[in-house]
């Protein structure tokens, strides 16, 4: 049995060993700079409304750079960067993930969309959580952000989603939910200019929060790349807060 010299020793020895463990994942990091590539993985709605932005920021900082982006649902960004696939990913899960290091960059909002043609686009008022349950809708793949929030919002109030019809892109529902085949809950992200254009109608959902958080992820322990820290700090630095306020006038 250690003696309690022993013991402050084997303290002393863990306290070097996770400095020369963080020392040694910096020199990683600064050897990963050098190759002037970042891999970054996105869920689908972040790749295709903020992205692109980001990146522009992030070019005009370091041109030379090149970006490895891979766009799937937020599971897949979660499991691409638990395997050092990518080293910084962004994801719209609710629930942060328990074994990555995250850090909330962005807020977004849900909201329910219809064709013109619809009858709730007549209605004064918006459609009640229940309503929503009972309606069949088009959803995205399991596994994406966005049906997740979707789910986890109605099973707080013990209710399921009822699904229509399930695609994998943002792009392919909203010309579906266009053509009047059903509603769908989409990122207001994702459906903002078509809502501007008229081409799709925003109804409200009486007492049902769609609020959910955008995160960056990466791996624990892992030290950013400084291009990669980069990246976290312009997402987190362009908010999407005009379009979540435009959608709780």
């Amino acid at each position: 049995r250690p003696t309690s010299q022993g013991r402050i020793v084997v303290d002393w020895a863990k306290t070097a060993l996770s400095a020369v463990t963080d020392m040694m994942s910096a020199v990683d990091a600064m050897r990963l700079d050098h190759r002037a590539t970042l891999r970054v993985a996105a869920s689908m709605t972040i790749a295709e409304c903020l992205v692109p932005k980001w990146l522009m920021q992030l070019r005009s900082l370091s041109p030379a750079l090149g970006v490895n982006l891979t766009v799937v649902n937020s599971v897949s960004v979660q499991q691409l960067v638990r395997e050092d696939e990518a080293e910084v990913g962004f994801i719209e899960c609710i629930d942060p993930p328990a074994d990555l290091e995250y850090r909330e960059v962005s807020r977004d909002r849900l909201v329910l969309v219809i064709a013109p043609s619809h009858p709730w686009a007549k209605r004064q008022r918006g459609v009640s959580f229940r309503e929503l349950a009972d309606t069949a809708l088009i959803v995205r793949e399991a596994g994406s952000g966005t049906r997740t929030a979707l789910e986890q919002a109605l099973a707080a109030h013990g209710l399921s989603v009822d699904t229509h019809l399930e695609l994998s892109s943002n792009a392919a529902i909203r010309v579906a939910v266009e053509s009047g085949m059903a509603p769908a809950v989409l990122s207001q992200l994702a459906v903002d200019g078509e809502v501007r254009e008229g081409r799709l109608v925003e109804v409200p959902v009486v007492d049902l929060d769609l609020a959910r958080p955008l995160r960056a992820v990466w791996r624990r322990r892992n030290r950013l790349t400084r291009s990669g820290a980069d990246l976290v700090t312009i997402a987190s630095s362009i908010q999407a807060s005009k379009t979540v306020s435009r959608g709780t006038r």
